[in-house]
């Protein structure tokens, strides 16, 4: 069946193979982007263990389109690989793509973020991502003082499945402390309408997470803080409180609010420790950061795929449902970083080297 699957990709698929001399890919990566430092950072990490294996490794981006994506999965099956490592660009629109891979065999590893409603995902490699949500959440508590602080609400890609679970973590802890007045929903009236429910299902939250959806992008995060500082009042603004889903968006969001005159001051999450928001972290402009070692990720996903190709047995830590089946899971802890630890967590740690900073 995949010397079929070789024929029909075609002449260029055969004549790349042919060109990169190395035979069989045993190994396929599926990356979203390289527009974004995060997922950068997981390619370096991943070239960082090829040396430490004798197996063929492919690493590819998706562009951020799931028709990217699905030609690059075919292009992986083409090449041979009994192991497919991949972040989807759209949890939903992937699931077509590893049915593919799945079809052939190979075993399919979800790296970061869920694939839905399907059952051709064999294992699913992530951080705690309710975790995630709740430690964002968490440092927002701890540093409210009174009631009736000015809460900002931003969320992820509503495409992505993580963004979700941020969410969820988020709302775990803000919503009692929305509900007996500590903090008011300036951003979301979906929100507001359910403030008093601790527990929402998925379309209320995705009726939140519409109204608040940063799509992952530096821009449009940017775009719509200003239209809601805009539309804010002068009694909404002064210290205010902002959730923000990750590092990129974080920092289009600070700027944006340090704009505005009426601004007293912010505290703000992110997560994902990119080298530009630890800068932030120690300048004072972004609060915290969720440090997700992708190290340690990195390293669960390689370690799973060797196991995989030599027979060994896998051993999960939990499970996810993905609308179809409980996906075995491994889950890497979580670390919130902020001025009191940023050294000690990310330099000392040798997380970045500190000639990527500026330290006073």
């Amino acid at each position: 069946m995949k010397k079929l699957i070789v024929f029909m990709v075609g002449l260029v698929a055969v004549m790349t193979l042919a060109a990169c001399g190395r035979g069989q890919v045993h190994i396929g990566i599926v990356l979203p982007t390289n527009e974004e430092p995060r997922w950068v950072q997981d390619e370096q990490r991943f070239r960082d263990l090829l040396d430490e294996t004798s197996y063929n490794v492919e690493i590819l981006f998706s562009e951020g389109s799931s028709a990217t994506e699905r030609s690059n999965v075919e292009s992986l099956i083409a090449q041979g690989i009994d192991v497919l490592i991949i972040t989807a660009h759209d949890g939903g629109a992937a699931a077509a793509a590893v049915e593919l891979a799945k079809a052939e065999g190979i075993t399919v590893i979800a790296y970061d973020r869920l694939i839905t409603d399907t059952d051709a995902v064999d294992y699913y490699v992530t951080f705690d991502s309710v975790a995630v949500g709740e430690a964002q959440a968490q440092y927002l508590v701890d540093q409210a003082e009174g009631t009736g602080n000015p809460l900002y609400l931003y969320a992820g890609a509503a495409s992505d499945n993580n963004a979700f679970l941020f969410f969820e973590g988020a709302w775990n802890i803000l919503q009692p402390k929305i509900a007996d007045g500590t903090f008011y929903v300036v951003n979301s009236s979906q929100a507001v309408a359910l403030q008093d429910q601790a527990e929402l299902t998925r379309d209320q939250m995705a009726n939140i997470i519409g109204q608040i959806t940063t799509d992952w992008n530096f821009n449009t995060a940017m775009n719509l803080a200003d239209a809601h500082l805009t539309n804010a009042s002068a009694a909404d603004k002064g210290d205010v409180f902002i959730l923000a889903p990750n590092d990129g968006t974080a920092r289009a969001i600070a700027n944006t609010f340090e704009d505005d005159t009426e601004i007293t001051s912010y505290l703000i999450t992110g997560q994902d420790a990119e080298i530009a928001s630890i800068q932030y972290i120690i300048d004072g402009r972004q609060s915290m950061t969720v440090l997700k070692d992708v190290r340690v990720l990195v390293q669960e996903a390689f370690n799973m795929a060797i196991n995989v190709l030599e027979g060994n047995t896998i051993e999960t830590t939990g499970s996810y449902h993905n609308g179809e089946i409980d996906v075995p899971s491994v889950q890497a802890e979580v670390l919130v970083v902020d001025q009191d630890n940023v050294i000690e967590a990310i330099i000392e740690s040798g997380y970045w080297d500190e000639d990527e900073f500026e330290l006073e």
